[in-house]
């Protein structure tokens, strides 16, 4: 039985999709895996550890895995409060034609929960939540 941490986000996805299970204030959790890093999910794949430590480091190149296959949305968990990456960010996803949305990581774990679980095309990159 995987353990629980405060703030359960358990969706009902049964088809392969990573989804989160539960976060804290230090760590992510993806099935029974507990991470502390910053972590990508994009196409049922996980990319642990991924990005900058912060939102302010984050760069198109940190994104290049995005878009070779763009989702539909890419949902920016940016710490432990909503922060926004330099404009050039948004001007490459924007001429991919990916929609963004930043917010803090446990907003984005359980958004990213949500569309998952209404089947659509999305990818979740994640700052490390006590950043």
């Amino acid at each position: 039985m995987p353990c629980s941490l405060p703030g359960d986000v358990t969706p009902t996805p049964d088809d392969g999709i990573p989804v989160f299970r539960a976060y804290d204030d230090t760590s992510l959790q993806i099935g029974d895996d507990r991470f502390d890093t910053g972590l990508l999910i994009h196409h049922g794949h996980v990319t642990v550890p991924w990005g900058p430590e912060r939102i302010g480091d984050l760069t198109p190149e940190h994104l290049a895995r995005i878009l070779e296959s763009p989702p539909e949305v890419l949902l920016i968990g940016t710490g432990r409060t909503t922060s926004f990456p330099n404009i050039s960010v948004f001007d490459i996803l924007e001429a991919a034609h990916i929609g963004v949305e930043c917010m803090d990581t446990r907003a984005a774990a359980r958004t990213y929960n949500i569309l998952a679980a209404e089947g659509r095309h999305v990818a979740t990159a994640m700052l490390p939540p006590n950043g």
